[in-house]
Parts: structure tokens; C-alpha cells; sequence
């Protein structure tokens, strides 16, 4: 296998899957190219995996787990593997930024950010499983009860394209911690990152069978693995309509489900806020990761009494962002993902159009210069929308944002809570009894107050409604990936004999 040097690592010309501790290639010799989304040039072949590498994989997980020492390891060897996982990742962090830039298209900036978390994820699940445990129960007379955790055994984890190393993480890293298994499917756009973590769980010393990594099909190999009668939970990111088939399907055997499912999450702008800070800070919330995020803040509201000062500003501020090179610290927003995703997003833009909105800025392609073949749009913004309008209502998983106005609080929540979504919101106020009350009243699993930042490790991380169920980045994640078993005893003299027989 030949290695290609590039700036800050190396990177490969072909990865194999990753099966009880082992590369190996797809059983049928399948492959696909990996592209670069700035550029539209391949990067890497991929193994593609077929029903088979799946079933061998969920056979290696469900073996060790069954006959291995790895679900009754101490919690100080577990979480001692876990911090080496994370000092490998310190070690090949460089590498890991590049992949990850290289395969997504994110800018620089984005990446340093997202791969710093996933190291800190293993960090912190390391030492929050030393409180994850159970407890004793008061029984009356002579009984005594105490309960265990357990590891929920083996677990098929599908993450998706847009935060490749960083969701994987979240996954893989509590899920060790509890002492499961792992059947990791990462997306097949994306799979390069996840492949090396597989590399760097098995440096660290993670038994192999432990964790495998399936590049593949999502309908095809997801699909397997939910139906999957050896594989006992299912722990999915993507798209709502996805995570709905994902919940029907994994209900024949009634597998465990977490579901951090899409969002359409508001920011609301009041009077009292800090404009210019607002502005900025709502920029992000949007364009972040070019607005590939469940959380992004994609239906801004903004008081009537500075309605018409945001908006100048914020496209003002909009203007003034950097597209281009992906690896350089100066560009704020890198390409979509792939041809599909950016025909996706032009046809909302088009849609808004054609439903009577108004294109304020942005809505084109763009040609960048040494980065012709990318997939490239302008940040967007669209006024003049009603609550009726498709771009209004659907996620369009891009960066584009309708800005609307409110009259007062009331109306200002009833507009955030309009919609089937209940992930992420934002709230921008001076008046600190208004934030709460306002925050209290959004049915939202996180609400941000005068800043853009939604997740850090050791704070809860899902949704309401169709946003999902399960709560992920933080200590209760751990509940999760395991079973609670509840021991009673009785002390008298005697065994118990109710029938006095």
C-alpha cells in the first residue's frame, strides 16, 4: 500500500476496513473513491463493506464481548485505555485535522475545533465513568437491595458525514467507557477519520472484536446492522425521516435507540440585546461548518424595534466572511459536502424564490480560483418569509437563513416552538430575567444564551420532539450504553417461605 506524504501527516492512497483488530479488504473487492469537496478530486479508495464484512464484524464484537474479560475490566483500566486514546489523538493531531479537512471540506478553524473536542470526549468519559454506578436501596425489614450497571453489550453506532471524527467520538467514547462493543458505521462520504480512530482504539489497547469500523452503503449495511438480531442498541445521528425507518425497524427486536435527529432551531434577537455582538455571534450560529449542523440556527427573529439594523448588519457581516482554502486560518467557510447536497440547498434557495421571498444576499455558486471543482455557495439570506414558506419549516442543512421579525415575547416563543423541531435555540438579551423566562418556555434540548456554542463535553447533547430522544456528550450518556440489574437479599435465618409450605 503506498503512503502519500502531505502537509502534516500521512495520508493513504487506499483504507480497508477495520474487523477484530484487523484491515482487511471487502469480501466482494468493492471500493469507492473518497473526495474532496473544495477541490472534486479523489483523495483515497475506501473498502466498501458488504452484508458479510457486517456479519463478521457483529460476530467479532458479540464474541468478545461474551467471552472476553473486556466487560468486567476494572473502571481504572478501562479509563486508563481511554486516556491513551485520547494521547494518541493529542499525538496525531495534525493528521487527523488534515483527513478531516481533506474529506470534508470544512475549513482549518472548523476542524482544530471539533477534532480538540473528540480528544477531550475520551478524556472526560475516562473520568466520569469512575461516578457511573449503582446504588443501594432501603427495603424494609431484613432485605437488602443494591443495584449494578452493566454494559448494554453490543452496540451499532452510524454517524454522519458532516462531523466525522467528532461524532464517532461521542459515541465510541462512552460506549468504552461502559464496556460495550462496537460496530462503528461512519459515513460513506466521509470515512477516513474513523478508520484511523479504529487504528489508534487498538494502539491504545482496546481488545480487538472490541470496536469495528464498516465503511459502506447506509441502506445497506445501517439497515443490516439495526435488524441485526446480535446487535443489542442503536445509536444513530442524521436525518429525522432516517432515524423514524432506523426506530421501526430496530422495534422487532426492541433494541435500545439514541437518536440525535435534525433540527430547524431559532435565534431570537430582542431589542435589549448587544447588537453588534448579536449580529456577529448569530453569523456563526448559521454558517458554522456551512451550516452542515443539526443545531445550526437557521430561523433568526428579531424584535421590530432593530429588525431592520440586524439585517443590515448581518449581511454586512456576511459579506465581510472568507471562502477559499480550506487549510488556511483565514477562510471562515469551506464547500458543501458533494454535488448532491449543494443541488439540495440551490433548490431551496430556488423554492424561497418562487414562494415569494426575498434572496438578500448570496443564493449562487461560487468559482474559486484553484478550487474550480469544489462545492461551492454563497452564504445566504432570505426575508420576506411567512411561517408557511418550505424554507421556513424544513431543514435545508446549508448556509441559508431566513430572518423574520416579532413584536413581543410572547410572540417571540410561539415562532421558536413553530416548527416539528426541538434541538438547539439561541437567545440574545441584555435582561437576564427575560433569558430565563423565555428559556424556560422553548421546547428545545439546549438553549444557548448570547453565545453560539452548543456542545461541550460533560454537557447534555439531543432534542425534543423530532429532534430525537437520548441525550449524548455527557455523564447520562453512560446510562445508555448500559443495563441497570437489581440484586435483592434477604438476611433472616432463614429462606423466605410465603406459602408456608
Amino acid at each position: 500500500m503506498t503512503e502519500v506524504k502531505v502537509q502534516n501527516g500521512i495520508r493513504r492512497e487506499f483504507y480497508e476496513l477495520f474487523i477484530n483488530g484487523e484491515k482487511v479488504e471487502s469480501s466482494d473487492g468493492g471500493t469507492k473513491d473518497i473526495i474532496n469537496p473544495a477541490t472534486g478530486e479523489v483523495i483515497a479508495k475506501v473498502a466498501m463493506a458488504t452484508e458479510e464484512d457486517a456479519e463478521r464484524a457483529v460476530t467479532a464484537a458479540k464474541d468478545v464481548f461474551e467471552n472476553s474479560k473486556w466487560k468486567i475490566y476494572p473502571t481504572s483500566k478501562r479509563a486508563k485505555i481511554l486516556n491513551r486514546i485520547a494521547s494518541i489523538m493529542r499525538e496525531r493531531f495534525e493528521e487527523l485535522v488534515e483527513l478531516e479537512v481533506l474529506n470534508s471540506g470544512k475549513s482549518i478553524n472548523a476542524a482544530i475545533g471539533q477534532i480538540s473536542q473528540a480528544v477531550e470526549d475520551f478524556e472526560y468519559y475516562a473520568g466520569a465513568v469512575y461516578n457511573h454506578g449503582g446504588q443501594t436501596n432501603d427495603v424494609p425489614g431484613q432485605f437488602h437491595n443494591y443495584t449494578e450497571k452493566e454494559p448494554v453489550g453490543v452496540c451499532a453506532q452510524i454517524v454522519p458525514w458532516n462531523y466525522p471524527l467528532m461524532m464517532a467520538a461521542w459515541k465510541v467514547a462512552p460506549a468504552l467507557a461502559a464496556g460495550c462493543t462496537i460496530v462503528l458505521k461512519p459515513a460513506s462520504l466521509t470515512p477516513l477519520t474513523a478508520l484511523v480512530l479504529g487504528e489508534i482504539c487498538q494502539e491504545a489497547g482496546v481488545p480487538d472484536g472490541v470496536i469495528n469500523i464498516l465503511p459502506g452503503n447506509g441502506s445497506r449495511i445501517g439497515d443490516y446492522l439495526v435488524e441485526h438480531p446480535e446487535v443489542d442498541k442503536v445509536a444513530f445521528t442524521g436525518s429525522t425521516d432516517t432515524g423514524k425507518d432506523i426506530m421501526y425497524k430496530a422495534s422487532r427486536t426492541l433494541k435500545r435507540l439514541t437518536l440525535e435527529l435534525g433540527g430547524k432551531s431559532p435565534a431570537l434577537i430582542f431589542g435589549d440585546a448587544e447588537l453588534e455582538n448579536a449580529v456577529a455571534s448569530s453569523v456563526y450560529g448559521i454558517y458554522n461548518n456551512t451550516g452542515q449542523s443539526c443545531d445550526a440556527r437557521s430561523r433568526i427573529y428579531v424584535e421590530d424595534s432593530i429588525y431592520d439594523t440586524f439585517v443590515e448588519q448581518f449581511v454586512e457581516k456576511t459579506k465581510q466572511m472568507k471562502m477559499g482554502d480550506p487549510m488556511s486560518k483565514e477562510t471562515h467557510m469551506g464547500s458543501l459536502i458533494d454535488g448532491s447536497q449543494l443541488e439540495s440547498v440551490e433548490a431551496y434557495i430556488e423554492t424561497a424564490r418562487q414562494e415569494g421571498a426575498t434572496i438578500a444576499y448570496g443564493g449562487n455558486r461560487l468559482i474559486i480560483e484553484g478550487y474550480e471543482g469544489g462545492f461551492w455557495l454563497q452564504p445566504t439570506i432570505i426575508t420576506d418569509v411567512t411561517e408557511d414558506m418550505t424554507v421556513v419549516r424544513e431543514e435545508i442543512f446549508g448556509p441559508v437563513v431566513v430572518i423574520s421579525r416579532f413584536s413581543d415575547e410572547k410572540e417571540a416563543v410561539s415562532l421558536a416552538n413553530n416548527t416539528i423541531y426541538g434541538l438547539a435555540s439561541s437567545i440574545y438579551t441584555e435582561d437576564t430575567r427575560k433569558a430565563k423566562r423565555v428559556a424556560d418556555k422553548i421546547r428545545a434540548g439546549i438553549v444557548m444564551i448570547n453565545c453560539p456554542f452548543s456542545a461541550f463535553p460533560g454537557t447534555p447533547f439531543g432534542g425534543y420532539k423530532q429532534s430525537g430522544f437520548g441525550r449524548e456528550l455527557s455523564a447520562e450518556t453512560l446510562d445508555l450504553y448500559s443495563e441497570t440489574k437489581s440484586i435483592m437479599s434477604y438476611f433472616g435465618r432463614k429462606p423466605i417461605n410465603p406459602f408456608m409450605l
